[in-house]
């Protein structure tokens, strides 16, 4: 019997995303949830040790994928809080569900939240729950999606957009698995493993006083890095021939081929949207398919502007192409009132000296520099 799986966000394609086995309203203050029986079966069953769908839609045999299901695989079995880091687009979703698949909880309810989802406002009743009268509409008691995930795991997306002033009550759950409805006064215990995924970099927020630096110490006991699909081009072939059949039995349309012209193009794009762009890339392509090849619309696959990583330079590549930049502006007057000096805000000596560790000097006419 597989796992009950829930979850508080639209649902992706079937490829993307499993299809919940039950369903709760997700957002409604009033909604109640009491009595939620979740658990289908004893959390001391034996648990297969590479479960047959563990990693379904985890489809790829690069390196780069290989190791995130090495690093599944061996932390699955513990209790410990994972953290999985990456772009949006990659698959963290599926991630999560491989780490509760190979789990000793996988007979459990498996929840998912999307923190991103939820106004702030209500965030603190959607993950604990409130009593009834707590505030207005608070009609009936809602168990929180702690309580619903207790003995199973939780799956917290987007946990980068969890307040500060709601972080400290997040902490105190994670240290001690205890926490109050809001509105409540009784002490609830909850035996809950935690998966939390983010496309931020939360070093730099607690750096910035965006987010506390106990509680990202808290999540980081076993991080998890989901590579972007830019960084595995190798597995773009087997993705895009996955989402190909799943499209095409959909929509009934007998497409078998994709052109190899089309795969290498598929592997050169940049993939800002990764796994969930390619997939909907591939959608369209079937919808636009009359005959049994695949007919993509390639000249789609542009990317907007900003989307695309800036790649690394040096800051003596940066310095010297800012000074060349302004060299070419001023017609390489160095000195005076409309010299690059004056520009750079530099002393023309100094400008001088940068110019000679850096190798610039004015280009000889008709030879561009």
């Amino acid at each position: 019997m597989a796992s009950a799986t829930i979850s508080f966000q639209p649902s992706a394609p079937a490829a993307w995303q499993e299809k919940p086995s039950q369903a709760f309203r997700g957002a409604d203050p009033a909604s109640e949830f009491e009595d939620a029986n979740l658990h289908s079966r004893s959390s001391n069953a034996p648990v297969a040790p590479d479960g047959p769908d563990a990693f379904a839609g985890m489809i790829g045999s690069s390196e780069a994928i290989q190791r995130v299901k090495k690093q599944v695989r061996t932390v699955a079995s513990t209790d410990s809080t994972v953290l999985l880091e990456g772009e949006t687009g990659t698959g963290k979703e599926l991630v999560s569900r491989a780490v509760h698949e190979l789990s000793q909880r996988k007979n459990r309810a498996l929840i998912k939240f999307n923190c991103a989802a939820i106004p702030h406002g209500l965030l603190e009743s959607e993950l604990f729950g409130h009593e009834r009268g707590a505030f207005t509409g608070a009609i009936a008691r809602k168990l929180g999606r702690f309580e619903l995930a207790d003995q199973g795991t939780l799956f917290l997306d987007e946990v980068g957009e969890i307040p500060l002033e709601l972080q400290v009550k997040l902490l105190r759950i994670l240290q001690e698995q205890e926490f109050e409805r809001l509105g409540g006064t009784q002490t609830l215990r909850v035996n809950v493993r935690l998966v939390a995924a983010t496309n931020r970099n939360l070093a730099a927020m607690v750096s910035d006083q965006q987010f506390r630096s106990d509680l990202f110490f808290r999540l980081n006991v076993f991080p998890i890095r989901v590579p972007a699909l830019r960084e595995r081009t190798e597995d773009i072939p087997l993705l895009a021939d996955h989402f190909l059949k799943e499209y095409s039995r959909r929509m009934d349309k007998p497409i078998d081929t994709i052109p190899q012209s089309t795969v290498e193009r598929l592997k050169q794009h940049p993939w800002p949207g990764n796994v969930r762009e390619l997939q909907n890339f591939i959608e369209r392509a079937v919808i636009l398919t009359t005959g049994s090849i695949l007919n993509a619309p390639l000249g789609d696959l542009k990317t907007p502007a900003g989307a695309e990583p800036m790649p690394a330079v040096t800051l003596r590549e940066a310095e010297s192409s800012h000074i060349l930049k302004i060299l070419r502006e001023t017609n390489w007057v160095l000195g005076g009132p409309r010299g690059a000096a004056l520009r750079l805000g530099l002393k023309r000596t100094t400008l001088v000296s940068k110019m000679r560790k850096l190798g610039l000097s004015r280009p000889v006419p008709g030879v561009a520099l």
